[in-house]
């Protein structure tokens, strides 16, 4: 299994949970929420590259919101290759956690 980066990986959540909506500032606004950090744009688009160049992720141009001018949106989604690593990913971190002793914080 070729490990991906804790920024990848997140990426790869926030695009599976949100679904047909997936492009840039959701993506980022996703990564704030469930992170409580402070994501720059900039910060999200080489790891977005990356799972792009090993097959993870799709990407599509959506048409321009009438009320945007400009660029229209890329829309990400997980090929079946994605689905499986983020799937790894979960069973990982689940066996990593399940004979660990409870940690407590003071």
């Amino acid at each position: 299994m070729d490990f991906l980066s804790r920024k990848e990986e997140l990426i790869l959540l926030a695009i599976w949970k949100l679904g047909d909506n997936a492009y840039g500032i959701t993506v980022r606004d996703a990564l704030v929420k469930n992170t409580g950090i402070k994501w720059l744009f900039g910060s999200i688009y080489t790891p977005l590259t990356k799972l792009f160049d090993k097959g993870l992720i799709t990407k599509s141009d959506g048409q321009t919101a009438l009320e945007q001018e400009g660029r229209p949106r890329v829309y990400f989604k997980l090929t079946p290759k994605g689905k499986k690593a983020l799937a790894k990913i979960k069973e990982l971190n689940a066996a990593l956690w399940a004979d660990a002793p409870i940690l407590t914080i003071k």
